[in-house]
């Protein structure tokens, strides 16, 4: 059980519910509080933990009065967990640090078409966008990516992608490449932002951020997007971390962040041309922070409590992060598996797979009965297992994850 901790200083409130998180706080010798949603204050009284409740479906103008509850438990920073989480973090900390640019940040942090006009701005490559207000909207876009890309009658389309503009990574991400699938998009989902495909290597950034500065930089390797990654990233694409560092900076100087993490996505090319897909300032999806602190041995969520709090000193940040790729012990990766199915009857993990050197643990659904229905997917829709995998080879990683990218879990 955890205790509660005496309030020696001002707290650190975390901004949405996340037992990993709370469980890396309650390890530091700091005062905290947890916001979250009111079906977890049970949970938290049954464990000490000191609970606040809040409904984030709320209009943010109502932040006041979750302000001035933080002001009753001597708050001193919020710390946002997930996407939905961001805004309010923004318009807390804009109060509790006397600093209302910080709630303009967050916003511009929750859409993905003005961080990419921002980071546009900076000189930073992004590709094509624009916004979609309706289906012929994509329609004319669609048809004007590929005239541009002087395709003929019979070609086949170069894809573009469509996605909710304050969504947490793929929900709601559909790829379009024949104009019969935006007829699949519900009226209720716009406004849509779109954008042309962009070629070369996949990946993301967690970068943990103080006073402006990066102190810890892990690049995670995207084996297909919203399906498999592993931490750290394989030497082919690790070459390339000066000029990812460099542009990272860019970033962060560009959209004046000062504390915190960063979690930004790109695309590189084989030549090295690096392209701006998005960026958000939470705790990463696709269990990135559980493979960085598997191959680098120390706890992410502390590392972003640290990187939030102003008042951090270099020497704490120093001794906490450890030097980037060469200080990992292997690779951690994992397989994220959507049911191809509509309705469940099995699971099939083969014996080759679970007997694999690389293979650590899975959390498959199993199904409570013999027959269960899978809920209707929106685009990439969420995952229903994962497989997780560690080992000393990313070319073997990679391997792994590719091979059983297409087979059938769910029967």
């Amino acid at each position: 059980m955890m205790e509660m901790k005496e309030n020696t200083r001002g707290k650190t409130a975390l901004i949405g519910w996340s037992l990993k998180a709370i469980e890396a706080i309650d390890k530091m010798d700091r005062p905290y509080v947890v916001v979250g949603p009111p079906e977890f204050q049970d949970h938290a009284d049954e464990n000490g933990i000191l609970f606040i409740p809040w409904k984030f479906d709320r209009s943010i103008k109502e932040v006041d009065e979750l302000y001035e509850k933080l002001k009753e438990h001597h708050a001193k920073i919020t710390v946002p967990i997930y996407e939905e989480t961001v805004e309010w973090a923004g318009a807390l900390n804009a109060k509790l640090l006397n600093n209302p640019r910080l709630f303009n940040k967050s916003m511009l942090l929750r859409d993905k078409g003005l961080m990419k006009r921002k980071a546009q701005m900076a000189g930073i490559k992004v590709g094509v966008f624009e916004e979609a207000q309706n289906k012929q909207d994509i329609y004319r876009f669609l048809r004007r990516v590929n005239e541009a890309l002087l395709k003929m009658d019979g070609d086949i389309n170069d894809p573009i992608h469509v996605k909710p503009f304050d969504k947490a990574g793929t929900v709601g991400h559909r790829m379009i490449r024949n104009p019969q699938e935006i007829e699949e998009i519900d009226d209720s989902e716009f406004p849509l932002l779109m954008e042309s495909h962009l070629d070369g290597q996949e990946f993301s950034c967690e970068a943990f951020i103080h006073n402006g500065k990066v102190k810890f930089l892990n690049i995670t390797e995207y084996v297909k997007l919203g399906h498999s990654n592993f931490v750290p990233a394989s030497p082919s694409l690790e070459e390339w971390r000066p000029q990812i560092k460099a542009l990272i900076e860019k970033l962060v100087d560009a959209f004046e962040i000062e504390y915190g993490i960063i979690h930004p996505e790109f695309f590189i090319t084989p030549d090295g041309t690096l392209n701006f897909g998005e960026v958000a300032a939470r705790v990463p999806g696709g269990h990135i922070f559980e493979h960085i602190e598997n191959v680098y041995g120390f706890s992410p969520f502390q590392g972003q409590i640290l990187c939030s709090d102003p008042d951090t000193t270099e020497e704490e940040l120093a001794a906490f992060f450890p030097e980037e790729v060469v200080s990992a012990k292997g690779y951690s990766g994992n397989l994220m598996v959507y049911p191809k199915v509509k309705i469940i009857e099995s699971v099939d993990i083969p014996e080759g797979l679970k007997n694999h050197p690389y293979y650590v643990r899975d959390d498959m659904f199993i199904p409570a009965t013999s027959k269960m229905k899978v809920a209707e997917r929106v685009g990439y829709g969420n995952h229903y297992g994962t497989i997780f995998f560690f080992g000393e080879d990313s070319t073997v990683m990679r391997s792994l994850l590719e091979d059983y990218l297409h087979h059938d879990f769910y029967r």
